[in-house]
């Protein structure tokens, strides 16, 4: 049976890689930082979520060895059975009060968290407004709800609106509104003040994913929804450990306190998932720590990435529109995406080019990922690199 399945696979992989679309793993060789070293050389990292420089930070690593060394490697069960430590709920109460909500749950990425809140939280009775451009884990986590379904265009407030109010007109008796703090794709903020408001005004519920914010986003660091001043007024936050706060893995759902205790009793990603590694627990909470006295590495972050927009604009690149650290570099081909992150590479500068079905149909673009941890002379190469690897392209 399988040779024919196999031939089939093959064949697709092939027109995956004629369109330009293949997607190569590349292996670094060295700890995550703003410099890596990728196949001969040592390169400039330009394509991480190491926002504001934590993955290979001291403190962070000195924290894991000792977490080993006092809560062991893993916990080798879930964690309604066996699987919880104090660091667990030290890291859970840690998070609840830093991003201001009663309670926290962790689950083992931020993919699950969104997998797990939808089925949940929602029957057929219930419906879920989402962004169109929503990050694929929320897009999953809804599919597996029994939710009636609604999607409004990407921050635009008026389909948000229509929606809500067809939601109600069909007398759903839930109302939950979700969407990303920040799109990973195109660095735009979701409008989190007006959807609060008409989620006011229609008796929904808002849920956001914040992934690409905590930690650096906002005066102090704890995302979009202090940036727009509603952390009172959001009822559910996603997001991962895996990016600004240290970069590993891991993810919570921070909520009202009743939503955090269903979820403990009903979430399958969560009650069927091995717990967090206390590991990870325990760098984390050493990453809170620092969060506290991170002013200066949000300067640097902001820093470089208006010094990179600026002179990428100069330059003629067209990139999307803001302020956040994610600047998509818009290449429109597929083929030509690709060609320019490899010209990059030799040149120095590692990034990723992004194409169907991560982003549209010609709509490929190349997002650069500022780092705190990056210096200005770093940014400056990159840029000169962008103009070099334009003019090897264009001949």
């Amino acid at each position: 049976m399988y040779a024919s399945v196999r031939d089939d696979l093959r064949t697709t992989l092939d027109e995956i890689r004629a369109a330009g679309l293949y997607k190569p793993e590349r292996v670094i060789g060295t700890p995550q930082s703003a410099s890596v070293s990728v196949g001969s050389g040592d390169v400039l990292n330009f394509c991480a979520n190491n926002y504001l420089g934590l993955a290979d930070h001291p403190e962070v690593v000195a924290a894991a060895k000792e977490a080993l060394d006092r809560w062991g490697y893993g916990m080798a069960s879930v964690r309604f059975i066996c699987g919880t430590q104090d660091v667990h709920k030290e890291l859970e109460a840690r998070l609840s009060a830093f991003l201001g909500q009663e309670d926290t749950i962790l689950y083992s990425s931020c993919f699950d968290a969104n997998g797990g809140v939808f089925e949940t939280l929602l029957g057929p009775e219930d419906a879920v407004i989402s962004d169109a451009l929503n990050h694929a884990s929320i897009i999953d986590g809804i599919r597996l709800s029994k939710a009636r379904r609604h999607r409004y265009a990407n921050r635009d407030l008026a389909d948000l609106e229509q929606q809500l109010k067809e939601a109600v007109e069909g007398g759903a008796r839930r109302r939950l509104i979700v969407t990303d703090g920040v799109f990973s794709m195109d660095g735009y903020v979701a409008p989190l003040a007006e959807i609060c408001d008409l989620a006011d005004r229609y008796d929904a519920m808002v849920m956001v994913d914040d992934s690409h914010a905590v930690g650096f986003v906002g005066p102090g660091g704890r995302g979009t929804p202090e940036l727009h001043g509603v952390m009172d007024r959001v009822d559910i936050i996603t997001g991962t450990l895996g990016k600004a706060l240290g970069g590993a893995s891991g993810g919570y759902v921070a909520a009202r306190a009743e939503i955090v205790a269903l979820l403990r009793q009903r979430s399958r990603p969560y009650l069927f998932s091995n717990s967090l590694a206390p590991v990870i627990a325990a760098a984390s909470l050493k990453v809170l720590d620092l969060l506290e006295s991170a002013g200066d590495l949000r300067e640097r972050l902001n820093a470089n990435t208006a010094l990179f927009r600026t002179k990428m604009t100069e330059a003629g690149f067209k990139i999307l529109p803001g302020d956040h650290a994610i600047a998509p570099v818009m290449i429109g081909d597929a083929a030509e995406a690709g060609r320019m992150a490899e010209l990059l590479l030799e040149r120095g500068v590692y990034v990723i080019g992004f194409s169907y079905p991560v982003v549209p149909m010609e709509q490929a673009r190349i997002r650069v990922q500022l780092s705190a941890a990056h210096s200005t002379e770093d940014v400056e190469r990159a840029v000169a690199a962008f103009i070099d690897a334009r003019r090897a392209l264009t001949g």
